[in-house]
């Protein structure tokens, strides 16, 4: 029996940057949080110690940095392109990279060009691999907190001695929406395609009557290929943040859909993916994502 190495990469994880543009009296910020990993020729290290083909990871946060001062950050989609080519261009034994980039948001207070509120827990996110010549680009959101109050049922699944949950006709849905998806090639208004399939998600998600959150996430899914064609496959996770209906009885209270406790945990947790049928099949741009 033999032993051998199988897929590996390396780099600088979770790399905050916070980049400030001064222009006159109106600044502006970004704030990311940026990973790097490089694939190659990198057997040596592995196996005898040999460093010589290892880029470290503190050049890769140092190459971050200067690239953020080089040249304006603009698009997060951009920027990863900038940094995942650079790494398979400039080291001879790095044939790939995967760049990720989460943009954590900020608000400028009224009437004021230099002071800001921090923005919601939801992130807009980017995840490019570079293949030698190829790239993709994998954008998404993430944390984007969703809840509708009526429009949602669930009823029809199958009981055995061990099911308690009641059946339901009007039930409150909630979720925390992780969307990913992937683009067909690089020639896209990376910041106007973002915010139309950010509206599109949302869209969805408030129109369709819900049978179950599985409907809902083909329908959001849906929503974005049916608009954007830009867009070869849309990846969704989205746990079930569970509303449970008070029982008010014991107090001499009716309790009609008002009151509810909200868990945080256990939750359903409903993934999946939606993808034109004539998608290429491209698993090493996946391979920028964590699996579901």
């Amino acid at each position: 029996m033999g032993i051998v190495l199988g897929p590996n990469q390396y780099g600088k994880a979770e790399n905050r940057l916070v980049v400030v543009s001064r222009d006159g009296d109106v600044h502006t910020i970004k704030d990311l949080t940026v990973g790097t990993s490089l694939r190659g020729d990198l057997a040596d290290t592995h196996l005898t110690g040999d460093n010589s083909k290892v880029l470290a990871t503190d050049t890769q946060k140092n190459t971050v940095h200067a690239f953020a001062k080089q040249a304006p950050v603009g698009e997060i989609e951009d920027f990863a392109l900038r940094l995942g080519r650079h790494f398979v261009s400039s080291q001879e034994a790095i044939t790939g990279a995967r760049v990720l980039v989460d943009e954590h948001s900020w608000q400028r207070i009224e009437d004021n060009g230099h002071s800001f509120v921090g923005g919601s827990a939801e992130k807009r996110t980017t995840a490019v691999t570079v293949d030698g010549p190829r790239a993709w680009v994998v954008s998404g959101v993430r944390d984007l907190v969703v809840l509708k109050t009526t429009g949602s049922e669930f009823h029809g699944f199958p009981r055995d001695e061990y099911t308690t949950l009641p059946e339901t006709e009007d039930r409150v849905l909630a979720t925390s929406v992780t969307a990913r998806w992937r683009y067909r090639d690089e020639d896209v208004d990376w910041a106007a395609s973002h915010a139309a399939i950010r509206r599109l998600l949302l869209g969805a998600f408030a129109a369709k009557h819900s049978l179950s959150l599985q409907q809902t996430l083909y329908a959001m899914g849906e929503a974005v290929l049916l608009d954007r064609p830009e867009v070869a496959e849309v990846r969704l996770s989205m746990p079930n943040k569970h509303h449970f209906a008070v029982d008010l009885s014991p107090f001499g209270l009716e309790n009609h859909n008002e009151v509810f406790h909200a868990a945080d945990r256990p939750y359903g947790l409903i993934e999946g993916s939606v993808l034109r049928d004539d998608a290429e099949d491209v698993g090493l741009a996946w391979y920028s994502l964590p699996e579901f």
